[in-house]
């Protein structure tokens, strides 16, 4: 049976809009609804209960909307919260960590690879965990990079304030290139990474400057692509998916709790003009 609902999208920010952008993408055919909490963010350098205390709020304020399913697009959320917002809500809760993961473990040559992310995720190990259950041969280093996600969130995607900013982050899990793109404190090879996953759904917005960084024998992986698949699937398997056919006018709303101005203009640099009004929205107590 097809159901016409909305799928809710929540995010600490702007970065849950490279997987909308995929959503959209692996789905065209269905409405959506997304939240990003910019007010709060970053969730990754808050504590575990606020991580939890803030995505429950969220997504309670996404439920208001009659949505059909709930996509964490938001990796410090999936790793500090995915289980208990699972119980809280009677719909499918899909987080990012798992599918990223998975692609992380397909992608890796050399069965060596690097995480980033912000400090909650890489304290819970939810990646090191995640892709060692897909492949337990990869080795997984892990590094939390907590100036990123400001950086992004701040409009700064490229430039030489970004290009510095993300060669420091990446230094003590890459090492540092010299100004003949050679590693001039590079790491053991035994250590050496092959993958890099980006554990951060804001990442993304910055892959052009973090793959350059990296340089050309670094596979640069993120969950948006492979969340969207799993989301496909997941309608299918469940008797979600929007009703097929022409004529069907698709409402997709977008809500933020920081300011709408700075959103908008990210926004605009992944979809163009082509983009619904943001909406402002106040979070108030959540469920009981």
């Amino acid at each position: 049976m097809a159901d016409p609902r909305p799928i809710g999208v929540f995010d600490s920010g702007v970065g849950g809009l490279t997987v909308l952008r995929e959503i959209l993408r692996r789905t065209p055919g269905e409405a959506t609804v997304y939240l990003g909490d910019n007010a709060r963010a970053p969730y990754g350098t808050r504590s575990d209960d606020e991580v939890r205390r803030f995505s429950a709020e969220c997504l309670d304020r996404l439920v208001v909307e009659n949505v059909k399913a709930l996509v964490v697009a938001c990796n410090t959320s999936t790793a500090v919260a995915l289980p208990e917002l699972r119980r809280r809500y009677d719909l499918p809760v899909l987080g990012v960590i798992r599918p990223g993961a998975s692609a992380a473990a397909l992608a890796t040559r050399t069965r060596r690879v690097g995480v980033i992310g912000t400090p909650a995720t890489i304290r819970s190990h939810a990646y090191f965990d995640a892709v060692k259950e897909e492949n337990p041969a990869v080795e997984v280093y892990e590094h939390a990079t907590p100036t990123l996600v400001p950086l992004v969130e701040a409009g700064h995607l490229s430039g030489p304030d970004a290009e510095a900013a993300v060669a420091d982050a990446l230094a003590p899990l890459l090492g540092r290139r010299g100004a003949d793109g050679e590693f001039i404190f590079p790491l053991p090879p035994s250590t050496q990474v092959d993958t890099l996953l980006l554990g951060c759904t804001h990442y993304p917005l910055l892959r052009p400057v973090i793959a350059a960084a990296a340089g050309p024998a670094v596979a640069v992986v993120d969950s948006a692509t492979a969340t969207a698949s799993a989301l496909a699937e997941l309608l299918a398997v469940n008797g979600l998916e929007a009703p097929a056919g022409p004529g069907t006018e698709l409402l997709h709303r977008v809500f933020t709790t920081g300011d709408r101005a700075a959103f908008a203009a990210l926004a605009a640099r992944l979809f163009g003009d082509d983009f619904p009004v943001v909406e402002a929205v106040e979070l108030g107590a959540g469920r009981p």
